[in-house]
């Protein structure tokens, strides 16, 4: 909990707020520019772009920003990891530095990915293709959707600036299961694997994005499904035991 029974001066209020819109500025553009570069549209170079380094090298320079990609998503988003940051930053912009890094490391992975060039699969069809940008469309909507569905603002870390802003003390959102929660524990990550999956035209670069994202978040779901019992306690335990992970029961 955020404590504010003496709200801090006008002038720290307000600078944290504006660092919490600026932060998810930063993420909003980035997730929008992250469509393009996934989907191959409206952005100068996409992960399927055609080859310009040797495809070891290339290889090597993607593997490497995928992985601090993960060790800065996983690592930040731990417990003692927050505890430890907030003796720097303001309790109420923790969430928003979180954000704000999030978005940093997938920017640099943007500047700095090497199109591998190779297809290992392309469909030309237009009733298929028009099917994989549907799914293509759809998981990128789902991630959207879930995030306001369990409080997008909080997620990004608004609330928690406004509310300091406002001097109004931060309590925890309550736990939920709204939506597609009720059949999956992670639509938000079915989201991304649809997102990540679903194209006309799979390069070797854009399969190595998608294993390694994946693998990722088959990890990174074991990490926080750990905090989140901690956090929730018996709540998340039944959660978990009659809803599955990824996959809806038929």
């Amino acid at each position: 909990m955020i404590a504010t029974s003496s709200p801090a001066p006008f002038g720290r209020r307000l600078s944290v707020l504006l660092y919490g819109l600026i932060s998810y500025a930063v993420f909003f553009v980035t997730f929008l520019y992250a469509c393009g570069f996934v989907g191959g549209f409206l952005v100068p170079k996409s992960i399927d772009s055609a080859a310009t380094q040797p495809f070891g090298v290339a290889l090597a320079i993607n593997l490497g920003l995928l992985a601090l990609f993960a060790l800065q998503h996983s690592v930040m988003a731990r417990p003692a990891f927050k505890r430890w940051l907030t003796r720097f930053v303001p309790e109420a912009a923790e969430r928003s530095t979180y954000v704000l890094f999030s978005s940093l490391a997938l920017i640099l992975l943007f500047i700095a990915w090497a199109p591998m060039g190779g297809v290992v699969w392309r469909v030309d069809h237009p009733a298929g293709r028009l099917a994989l940008y549907a799914l293509f469309g759809f998981g990128w909507a789902l991630v959207l959707v879930t995030t306001f569905l369990i409080n997008h603002f909080d997620l990004f870390g608004l609330r928690q600036v406004w509310k300091f802003f406002r001097g109004v003390a931060y309590r925890p959102l309550p736990f939920v299961t709204p939506g597609p929660y009720k059949l999956v524990r992670h639509p938000l990550y079915v989201g991304w694997l649809f997102g990540f999956w679903a194209t006309p035209v799979m390069t070797a670069a854009h399969l190595v994005f998608a294993l390694m994202t994946t693998a990722y978040i088959l990890v990174a779901i074991r990490l926080e499904e750990r905090d989140l019992v901690d956090f929730h306690g018996a709540d998340y335990v039944r959660y978990r035991e009659k809803t599955p992970m990824l996959v809806p029961k038929i």
